[in-house]
């Protein structure tokens, strides 16, 4: 009789022999992805290539075995050259030990294929294992805050929508005087089982949407949910030094917990409403001085408005438009303390207009004094004129 001619592992994972752990492994994940049963039911060639690739892999990934095969290729698993090959077919693959029986608790357990669950990452297994208590659904919420509640905190006051366990019923969803029962069909597993050999699937049982439990009579107040909305107003602490985007946690808030899990949290969102005074960037503020030319040249004290009220600056002597000062710590407290970003002002002299003949006078008799020429270094004449 004729013996089918097996591939070569290398070329079935894509790979050329000398190929690294992680490469084999990562084409391993790869191929995984596009040949599993799970998505592609009832296609007879990708269950082949996957039975094909499982058996590549198990090889390859084991130092030991990969040696025999690099040194005697196939027939090193079928001629007595060493224990612990493939065998014939895939019968040594135990990738599959435990798949689909008594319920599924065990998607994918490993016993010679080992780290088969790690490699895929949950990518088919946890959508299929039978649910215990979890934890309640999440909730973000957004809020919008004035700069100066951002810099200094505030309690303020959130309306919310959410779902908490009817009272009725207590979570449970059945009748009060009545209890859920175990489910007919996966006997309490919350999963079933399809398929013959080795390449059963499980999946969430279709009678009680993997509960394991069902209600026979269900919970007349909530119809059998479990839950009830509820429309409620809490106190949120904004603490300093929220920016755009800063979360804030309400534990226990959030959604009820399925089968006794806790509640789920609260994740409030800010978002801080532009100032018409400050711009703010990360902790730091800007704003804008507007300064006489007398007040630029002989560098006088001016009055500027800081989260702290106003504080006095003396500005240097010729400060010019667009130079930059700092008053350090005057900025948005840090968020969860240890100081505070700076504030910067930038000046801008403000050139008078509409002057009266004696005025503009002075200034010309102020030009001639002060004889300076601020163009003087400026050496550029422009382009020429292209005929």
């Amino acid at each position: 009789m004729a013996t089918e001619t097996k591939r070569d592992y290398y070329d079935i994972l894509g790979l050329k022999k000398g190929a690294s752990d992680p490469d084999i492994k990562k084409a391993f994940r790869k191929l995984a992805r596009k040949y599993h049963p799970d998505v592609n039911p009832g296609d007879k060639n990708a269950e082949h290539k996957f039975k094909e690739m499982n058996e590549a892999y198990e090889v390859l990934s084991d130092p030991k075995k990969r040696e025999q095969y690099d040194q005697f290729g196939h027939a090193a698993f079928s001629g007595g050259y060493g224990p612990g090959g493939p065998g014939q077919g895939t019968a040594g693959f135990s990738g599959f030990e435990g798949f689909g029986r008594g319920g599924g608790a065990e998607h994918f357990r490993s016993g010679g294929f080992e780290g088969f669950e790690d490699i895929f990452g949950g990518m088919f297994g946890d959508r299929v294992r039978p649910r215990g208590p979890a934890k309640g659904e999440d909730i973000t919420y957004s809020v919008e805050v004035d700069l100066e509640d951002a810099i200094f905190g505030k309690t303020m006051q959130v309306d919310l929508q959410r779902e908490v366990a009817c009272s009725t019923c207590a979570g449970t969803g059945a009748q009060p005087g009545t209890a859920p029962r175990t489910c007919p069909t996966c006997q309490g597993a919350g999963t079933v089982s399809q398929g013959r050999g080795i390449m059963q699937m499980v999946q969430p049982c279709p009678t009680c949407r993997g509960n394991g439990t069902i209600n026979p009579n269900p919970c007349r107040t909530c119809s059998g949910r479990g839950v009830l909305p509820r429309s409620e107003r809490i106190n949120v602490k904004i603490p300093p030094g929220v920016d755009n985007g800063s979360k804030i946690r309400v534990s226990g808030m959030g959604g009820p917990g399925e089968k006794g899990g806790q509640a789920g949290d609260i994740y409030i969102i800010t978002r801080v409403r532009p100032h018409f005074y400050f711009e703010r960037k990360g902790d730091n503020l800007y704003s804008t001085a507007r300064v006489t030319v007398k007040e630029a040249a002989l560098g006088e004290k001016i009055e500027i408005p800081t989260v702290d009220g106003v504080v006095s600056l003396k500005l240097p002597e010729g400060v010019q438009t667009g130079q930059q000062m700092k008053l350090k710590g005057k900025g948005v407290p840090h968020l969860g303390g240890g100081g505070a970003g700076d504030h910067y002002v930038t000046v801008q002299v403000v050139t008078p207009t509409g002057l009266s003949d004696r005025e503009k006078e002075l200034v010309r008799e102020f030009d001639r004094l002060n004889g300076i020429d601020p163009r003087k270094d400026v050496t550029f004449r422009g382009f020429r004129k292209r005929a």
